[in-house]
């Protein structure tokens, strides 16, 4: 009997270097169709690092990435887009001197239909700043509105799985409840989400799953629960 995976996305092995220094070492985890995955750690630990190698920005050096069974391990970072990966980065990384709309513009450079206008209506549904502000200059926006931004532009393209680095960074405690209340509302349409977030008690409070990354290593895996449960996920990243 065959057993069909549900993964839309999957990590077999990834080994990844900066120079001599080795970042990721045999990284493996899947993400399911449908779910938000939380990929935790302290800083270093090679968080950010893996949803880059997933993008094509910092290219596996061994190992594969799966997106819906293809291999997308050495595909260029703009055919990933094309093929349903969105990634709002950490630091924002908006284009300062550009305005909102022209910023969420860009996110949808890939696409070829005629549903931009209708994708930005959404991402201003789930934004209602960013309407108010679509014609001002991006850099002039608050942190919370730059985020907000950053993951509109990464929904622009439609994506099927979308990678959040630390949507939460630097934001008041009522804008992240704003930019978590998106990502349940997001993930509730049907975008499969890999998140990764400073906070851990709030990331694993969204999440379906987990892994616990140390220093480049998986070290640990569960369910949102168990590993809310775990003495020593409580331990290192709960405060307990």
């Amino acid at each position: 009997m065959t057993v069909v995976s549900t993964a839309v996305l999957e990590l077999e092995g990834i080994d990844v270097f900066y120079g001599r220094v080795q970042a990721l070492r045999g990284v493996s985890l899947h993400v399911d169709q449908g779910e938000i995955v939380t990929l935790i750690g302290a800083n270093g630990a090679g968080k950010t690092t893996t949803l880059r190698a997933i993008s094509g920005l910092t290219p596996a050096a061994a190992g594969r990435v799966l997106l819906r069974g293809e291999e997308i391990t050495r595909v260029p970072a703009e055919t990933i887009v094309a093929r349903g990966v969105g990634h709002a980065p950490e630091g924002r990384r908006i284009f300062s001197r550009m305005t909102v709309l022209e910023n969420l513009d860009l996110g949808a450079f890939i696409r070829k239909d005629g549903a931009r206008r209708q994708d930005m209506d959404r991402v201003f549904t789930l934004f209602p700043r960013l309407k108010e502000r679509q014609r001002q200059v991006a850099g002039t926006l608050s942190g919370g509105e730059q985020q907000m931004l950053a993951i509109g532009r990464a929904l622009m393209s439609r994506p099927k799985v979308l990678l959040l680095d630390e949507p939460s960074l630097g934001l008041a405690p009522i804008l992240v409840e704003t930019i978590f209340q998106v990502i349940r509302e997001v993930n509730a349409e049907g975008t499969t989400v890999l998140l990764i977030e400073q906070n851990a008690l709030k990331a694993l409070s969204v999440a379906h799953r987990g892994y616990v990354l140390e220093t480049g290593r998986i070290v640990k895996e569960g369910t949102a629960r168990q590993l809310l449960d775990s003495p020593d996920v409580q331990k290192a990243y709960l405060g307990v």
